[in-house]
């Protein structure tokens, strides 16, 4: 085992602890960046200019009006910028814009003695709009052509070839919807001017690094006057990767201007029609497989839905491309990505980053057409996992596979799936008109990000006279316990109690150049950095001690905060020997640093190992349906998720329940809806507040549910030999929606494919039992090889119930007859 994996005698990592801030959250006393107002003087507030249009061109912009409403300080545009116009990376996304992209768009903010004047003045500026043609949904950035960004393709094996050995061959249209991240704190940043000119942040964000380097070219500034801090957010699942640079950039500059701290914090209706959602996407696919129902080819396209700019939908749909395998082995495969432009926010990072609506395409054509192939859908997935020495359509060797029938085994015994399906299959005979289903679903999560560059992390860790140790490391806390995590970390290396160890605060004085906490890889690079910075010290600490016990360092070993000697009793404890270390001059402080190793991607070719390991689980979800209202419950959910050797069992089991809940919200509940009318509030967000867009709550939560981290799986070559735990089990769900299709289909005669939208709220539940009653979903369209592209799949040329067929997914999408384009058009 290598030393990052290695864990010494009586660690503290693998203990079970509470949150490090558990009692600051319940009892209401800790900070958010929105909270460090009331401790400032004199802060100016900033509230938005937003323009009610989904698109066009600024003729005029009058900001006299507000400045004539009391209170109103200053209105800053474009005109007030003295570096780049700019909030993104790609120099797409202007601060200050001249064309409304979205309804919503922020093009000033005026700053006010209080909010509320700020926000009369806002309403008092005047703006003349030359509107322009608006692309809104997804069906309309497709047959308008309207794309932005890179255009990746994915390929393995001899596609044609692939199809002509096929047996059968199905082809399908698939869309699914966005997701709103509803973090608890909305977007927030408070900045002031020191009297060295020094710019200073505090930013509600997950990449401090590139928050201050927006702020700095904004501000024309270099990267060394500006400090950005991030005490902690309240959630931010993605939210906050690339879409609070903007926010804190126009803080900044309201400082900067006028002298005085400016506080810009988003009230909710703000937050969600002004920043980026979870990608919705539009899949259209082809599929082979062979007699004995395993998968010879697969061709498809998966379009996301980009917003006005490209942010970061280039990684996320390279992501998906790269995840649309989930846990099956694809032979022969021709995936192709694009990125639809449309007039709706800039869509950005979410929770799995592009990887469940790749793993979301596979897992809905394996439950559409398991039926149609006269399989059980568990034992369709179960014919298709990967076994050992099989590689990834992009070339990476998955190199645990036994970890995917270990899990998946492992959720069965625990569930006791065999005699619950008898049970089901009773009650179903008895009950016509409710119906409950059983569905299991797998997940394989690559972990590391995709662009090498960024699976880099660093560390400050300073020990003090008294013995008292504090961290400072690249990463963000947002409540997913990664502070926590990281005090195990210090603790486990240096030998020291918990209780020695503080965190401070992430900045970007502390630690430079930090990548985003995100894809999962926040406890990898950190702690692998605090690790190393730890080592460090106990290195140089050991050579005292060996020098004080009279023995080589390397037979010294610091244990529960007391250096102690192989074979002898002779001990020294640890607040006495950093006193000694001190006053023999040893440095007390050291920086840590980690980069993954052993990862290549080449964009291009699209191939390489971009991913450190995968992460690995399973889950076995029941349910229960109203055949009359669709209306259903989440009966019992048994999860098993490997985490490798976990650095604290109590904040991964949490990460596991959390990720869970939040994929069956987007699966299930969040119906986001957008205006696509022709009307004057077209592009308009209608469901913008949590009255109109449902949100996961304890009565969706499974009443039975179980979750179990796997044993005896450390993984070589991670920090303590843990595993990544943020992301992946938001794919669990998957078995809810599985679930859900296999109960609307027992309303109707067996062998019938059930299309299922998404999200699966009861509605869309009812118009599928409504479609299994009347037996739709027959065999449809030509099986002959190469009988149809995934650019014409589901164009409803196909003749209905074609005895020889096997077309999964024409027409009548959601049950209620309507044509796939009229579903995806919002019809």
């Amino acid at each position: 085992m290598s030393q990052l994996s290695e864990r010494p005698e009586k660690p503290v990592v693998g203990v079970s602890m509470p949150h490090e801030s558990a009692t600051q959250h319940v009892t209401g006393t800790a900070l958010y960046t929105d909270d460090l107002v009331h401790r400032t003087k004199s802060v100016l507030h900033a509230h938005p200019v937003q323009v009610m249009k989904a698109h066009g061109r600024i003729t005029a912009l009058r900001t006299e009006p507000a400045l004539a409403v009391p209170g109103v300080v200053r209105v800053l545009t474009g005109a007030d910028v003295p570096g780049v116009n700019d909030a993104g990376m790609k120099h797409d996304e202007p601060l200050f814009p001249d064309e409304v992209m979205f309804y919503g768009h922020a093009v000033a903010w005026v700053l006010g003695e209080t909010l509320e004047a700020a926000r009369l003045g806002a309403a008092a500026v005047e703006v003349e709009l030359d509107e322009k043609p608006s692309v809104i949904t997804l069906r309309e950035a497709i047959d308008a052509g309207s794309f932005h960004g890179a255009r990746p393709v994915m390929l393995t094996g001899d596609v044609d070839a692939g199809f002509a050995d096929s047996a059968h061959v199905f082809t399908g249209e698939f869309q699914f919807s966005d997701q709103e991240h509803f973090y608890l704190e909305t977007h927030a940043a408070l900045a002031y001017v020191d009297e060295a000119e020094q710019v200073f942040v505090q930013s509600s964000t997950q990449h401090p690094s590139e928050t201050q380097e927006i702020v700095a070219h904004v501000l024309g500034l270099h990267s060394h006057e500006v400090t950005v801090q991030c005490l902690r957010m309240g959630g931010g699942f993605g939210g906050k990767e690339m879409q609070p640079h903007g926010f804190a950039a126009v803080a900044a500059l309201g400082a900067k201007l006028t002298g005085r701290p400016v506080r810009v914090r988003l009230n909710r209706t703000q937050d969600l029609t002004m920043s980026g959602k979870r990608h919705g996407f539009h899949a259209a696919w082809k599929i082979g497989f062979d007699a004995d129902g395993r998968i010879r080819a697969l061709a498809a396209t998966l379009t996301a839905d980009g917003g006005w700019s490209l942010d970061l939908s280039e990684p996320v749909v390279a992501r998906a491309l790269c995840h649309i395998d989930n846990t099956y082995w694809i032979p022969n495969a021709r995936i192709d990505g694009r990125i639809a432009k449309t007039n709706k926010v800039s869509n950005t990072a979410f929770r799995g980053f592009g990887g469940p609506q790749g793993m979301l395409v596979i897992e809905d054509i394996m439950g559409r057409c398991a039926p149609l192939l006269g399989l059980d859908p568990t034992e369709l997935r179960e014919r298709n996992f990967y076994r050992r020495g099989q590689s990834t359509p992009y070339g990476q060797q998955v190199v645990q596979p036994e970890r995917i029938s270990a899990v998946w085994e492992q959720v069965k015994e625990n569930a006791g799936v065999v005699d619950r399906q008898r049970q089901i299959a009773a009650f179903n005979a008895a009950h016509p008109h409710t119906k409950r289903a059983l569905a299991i679903t797998g997940l394989k999560f690559g972990i590391s990000f995709n662009l090498t560059a960024f699976n880099q992390g660093g560390a400050l860790v300073l020990i003090y006279k008294d013995g008292s140790v504090l961290i400072n490391h690249g990463g963000t806390e947002m409540g997913q316990g990664l502070h926590t995590k990281m005090l195990q970390v210090a603790a486990t290396t240096l030998g020291i109690p918990p209780h020695k160890v503080r965190l401070a605060p992430t900045r970007t004085d502390k630690v430079p150049n930090t990548s985003a906490t995100a894809a999962s890889a926040g406890a990898d690079l950190n702690g692998a950095a605090v690790k190393n910075a730890c080592e460090q010290l106990r290195g140089r600490l050991l050579e005292v001690a060996g020098t004080q016990l009279g023995a080589p360092a390397s037979d010294v070993r610091i244990v529960e905060g007391v250096a102690r000697t192989l074979g002898s009793d002779r001990e020294l404890a640890w607040d006495d020997l950093v006193r000694t270390a001190y006053f023999q001059r040893v440095q007390l402080s050291a920086a840590g640093f980690y980069r993954t190793e052993g990862l290549h991607w080449d964009a291009k070719s699209f191939r390489g190992t971009p991913f450190k390991y995968f992460a690995h689980g399973a889950a076995a979800a029941e349910v229960e349906v109203d055949g009359f209202t669709g209306a259903y419950r989440i009966r019992r959910v048994d999860i098993v998720h490997d985490v490798g050797d976990s650095l604290s069992p109590m904040i991964d089991i949490g990460q596991v329940e959390g990720g869970f809940v939040q994929g069956a919200g987007w699966l299930t509940l969040e119906d986001m809806r957008w205006d696509a009318g022709d009307g004057p509030n077209r592009g308009r967000l209608l469901t913008q507040a949590a009255s109109t867009y449902k949100l996961p709550s304890f009565s969706e939560m499974p009443e039975e549910f179980h979750v179990t981290l796997l044993q005896n799986v450390s993984e070589e070559g991670a920090v303590y030999g843990s595993k990544a735990v943020g992301e992946p089990p938001l794919m669990l769900a998957f078995s809810v929606r599985e679930a859900l299709r296999q109960a609307a289909a027992s309303f109707g005669p067996s062998g019938r494919s059930v299309e299922l939208a998404s999200p699966a709220t009861p509605e869309a539940v009812y118009w599928a039992i409504q479609a299994a009653r009347r037996g739709d979903g027959s065999p449809t369209g030509d099986t002959r090889p190469g009988a149809a592209t995934p650019g014409d799949a589901g164009d409803g040329n196909a003749t209905p119930g074609h005895a020889t067929s096997g077309h999964a997914g024409v027409g009548r999408a959601d049950g209620r007859g309507r044509t796939d384009a009229e579903v995806l058009s919002g019809a």
